[in-house]
């Protein structure tokens, strides 16, 4: 795993801990050794996440929609950035840039991006692990809305188990270092099942 994406909020939230959690997020990553992929701004988590990986020396690499360069704003310290035409360019670049994804806490933002490339994973259009990162019990409400989607026949396990959940930055990506795509496909054609 040579980088990691990391979608969040453009606001810092509620708590000052959130910040902490973006902060910590980046450091992990550069302490690893990994490259950190994100939305290209400063301001909110993303600020404060790329922030934390450059303090340690981390590769921070932005992606950021023209239309969003100035309502973001721009990062100005990081190892690069690139300017897109559009939302959909973002999270494509993003995702030909990185090796797993992790969604911090965040808005509908957030959540739209990690479900798409969760998505993409789903069809096959790649085999790179997804997470949650659960701190401070923030994903709870939707981790358990996930697992009534599968309860209720709406998402098979194996695609459930897909988008990896943990409440710290070090045990999402040791579980990202272990994960394994899954062998079977979403669609089964039905002479097959």
């Amino acid at each position: 795993m040579k980088s990691v994406c990391v979608f969040c909020g453009s606001s810092l939230g509620a708590v000052p801990e959130y910040r902490d959690l973006a902060v910590a997020t980046g450091q992990a990553i550069a302490k690893a050794g990994i490259t950190l992929v994100y939305g290209g701004a400063r301001v909110g988590l993303m600020g404060a996440v790329a922030d934390g990986a450059l303090q340690h020396g981390g590769t921070v690499v932005g992606v950021l929609p023209r239309h969003l360069q100035e309502k973001e704003i721009a990062h100005e310290s990081l190892s690069e950035l690139h300017i897109v035409g559009s939302m959909h360019e973002r999270k494509a670049m993003m995702e030909q840039l990185s090796d797993a994804f992790i969604a911090l806490p965040g808005g509908v933002g957030t959540l739209e991006e990690v479900f798409e490339i969760w998505t993409w994973g789903q069809l096959g259009l790649h085999k790179k692990p997804c997470g949650l990162l659960n701190a401070l019990n923030f994903y709870d409400g939707l981790i358990g809305f996930l697992d009534h989607q599968t309860r209720e026949g709406f998402m098979k396990q194996v695609m459930r188990n897909m988008m990896q959940v943990a409440d710290t930055p070090d045990g999402l990506l040791e579980k990202f270092r272990s994960y394994q795509p899954p062998s079977t496909p979403k669609w089964i054609k039905p002479d097959q099942t």
